[in-house]
């Protein structure tokens, strides 16, 4: 049974959600992300992240944006590819999800990132809330295998990654109040720092 069944319908229906679901096979073949306790396909990201917007029920445009947000990123593909085959909304979308990998360190290219997505619209916020809950959810499974243990995967610490989602939703509270995904985020957060919580009690004498 697929993971993504609200895709699986959109993509059956709409040749744009297909589209963009084929470039995302296409491009993330082969392609793997660590998630703190092993690796699963890169896929299964955007698929994720595509799927909670299908839950939403948001438009075709968007949910190509969910699929396609890595593509640029972490693939080979040309915005101006992006353009010429899925058009304007869905391209703005995927280059205001894309990070900007010439800035450094990794906390002032998350800031630049949320600082833009801010300004972006609704649209893109709802892109960006639902890659921040793909994120915590996978992190989340692998925090209750491994514990704290999770930091050897991360590309940066735990404790990194904890304070930029923080600021993500702050961003997405001040910017989309009352959105249903930014107060799924909120649960998964605080059901992040449950788990912490509950492990730094376990371990304490």
């Amino acid at each position: 049974m697929s993971t993504a069944p609200g895709i699986d319908a959109a993509a059956e229906r709409s040749d744009l959600v297909r589209g963009a679901l084929a470039m995302a096979r296409e491009t993330h073949a082969g392609q793997a992300r660590h998630t703190g306790s092993g690796e699963i396909p890169f896929l299964d990201h955007p698929l994720a992240v595509a799927e909670r917007l299908a839950e939403r029920d948001f438009g075709d445009e968007v949910l190509a944006a969910g699929l396609l947000h890595d593509v640029v990123e972490h693939g080979d593909v040309e915005p101006s590819t992006v353009r010429e085959r899925f058009g304007d909304p869905v391209a703005d979308l995927v280059e205001a999800l894309t990070e900007d990998p010439t800035i450094e360190p990794y906390e002032m290219r998350k800031e630049e990132h949320r600082n833009r997505v801010a300004v972006e619209g609704a649209d893109a916020r709802a892109v960006f809330t639902a890659d921040k809950i793909a994120n915590v959810e996978v992190l989340r499974k692998a925090y209750a295998l491994e514990g704290e243990e999770v930091d050897a995967e991360l590309p940066v610490s735990l404790d990194m990654k904890i304070y930029v989602w923080e600021l993500d939703l702050e961003m997405l509270f001040n910017e989309s109040p009352g959105v249903p995904l930014v107060d799924r985020f909120a649960d998964e957060m605080t059901g992040l720092w449950g788990q912490r919580a509950a492990a730094a009690r376990a371990s304490s004498p």
